[in-house]
């Protein structure tokens, strides 16, 4: 078994779920921050407010986000690290619904049925395994970038931020969020930012980017049938110039 979490069963089954899950099979708890489900569509709908050709969902996961991006876009390349998560969002795109299971609690689990989003254009979202901080120049540019979730689990974030000017059409947008949660499992602490994220973003984004929104979408996690994961991502959209 991989060492990489985002390659075993359970992450992917807890993303699948995450992603694609209904507020009643992600919670189930009345009076619970049912604000916070649905997040992969909330935070898409950012990139996703005009009819555009290309968008480029990258750290993508399993997939929902891309397609809220193909509303509005011919073309959706979505690319993960994670092989499995990958294989995931293919599986489910061919078979529009697949059974995952869930943690209930100790080593109780029970299963569910998620099933592929009715929206957008399916046929027009590729999905493949990539490396956020290496894309080749090959994948050509995009009107429309987002990056969920992503840029505090690189090792070097710095490399991602410096390829988008050349990822970016003129006028193009570019959604970032992130919960700001810099760990040295994932990120050397040589490369955490030297001030805010949103002040280092500012620095980093700013000579080729224009700051045009800032605003926080929370995100709920379900691990077991009691615990969840409830975080704050912070969401800026930059246009560039």
């Amino acid at each position: 078994m991989s060492d990489n979490i985002y390659e075993t069963q359970r992450l992917v089954d807890e993303y699948l779920l995450f992603h694609y899950g209904t507020p009643e099979d992600v919670l189930g708890w009345a009076g619970g921050p049912t604000d916070a489900t649905g997040f992969p569509e909330r935070v898409a709908r950012y990139a996703a407010d005009a009819p555009v050709g290309r968008a480029l969902d990258v750290g993508a996961a399993v997939g929902r986000s891309s397609y809220v991006l193909s509303e509005v876009s011919e073309e959706v390349v979505g690319i993960d690290f994670s092989h499995a998560f990958i294989d995931a969002a293919n599986q489910l795109r061919t078979n529009k619904k697949q059974t995952i299971s869930r943690l209930v609690e100790g080593a109780i689990r029970d299963e569910i049925t998620i099933e592929c989003p009715a929206i957008g254009n399916p046929e027009g979202i590729h999905f493949e395994q990539g490396n956020a901080m290496n894309l080749p120049e090959s994948l050509g540019t995009f009107d429309r970038v987002l990056a969920a979730n992503l840029i505090c689990r690189l090792p070097e974030p710095q490399r991602f931020l410096d390829r988008l000017p050349s990822l970016v059409n003129a006028g193009g947008v570019v959604v970032l969020a992130t919960p700001c949660t810099w760990l040295e499992e994932f990120t050397p602490p040589e490369n955490f930012p030297n001030a805010s994220t949103l002040e280092w973003l500012k620095e980093k984004m700013g000579v080729n980017f224009e700051l045009i929104k800032e605003a926080n979408e929370p995100f709920l996690i379900r691990e077991t049938a009691r615990k969840f994961q409830w975080t704050v991502s912070q969401v800026t959209v930059w246009k560039r110039k």
